[in-house]
């Protein structure tokens, strides 16, 4: 199976100043969380607090979902922490 994002949800994690959303690779479940770095690198006038992070997600949600599969795909873990570093 592939990995899949049929639920469109996300939180911020204030402690770890990520945002968190899960894909699905047929019944199981795969977390994936978006460091603030890789939010201000996608783009840059990023508020640096809750609101901006998610309102940064939302945006740029399409290429975020496309770096998250290219992770999944490489090594199929049931957590990755998306940095900037992977938004190169």
């Amino acid at each position: 199976m592939s990995l899949t994002f049929p639920n469109r949800s996300r939180s911020y994690d204030e402690a770890g100043k990520r945002i968190r959303f899960v894909g699905h690779d047929g019944m199981f479940q795969i977390s994936f969380s978006v460091a603030a770095d890789a939010m201000t690198r996608m783009q840059p006038a990023t508020a640096a607090n809750e609101a901006g992070y998610l309102a940064t997600f939302d945006t740029q949600s399409s290429a975020i979902r496309d770096v998250a599969s290219k992770a999944y795909d490489r090594t199929r873990k049931s957590m990755y922490v998306l940095t900037a570093a992977d938004f190169g």
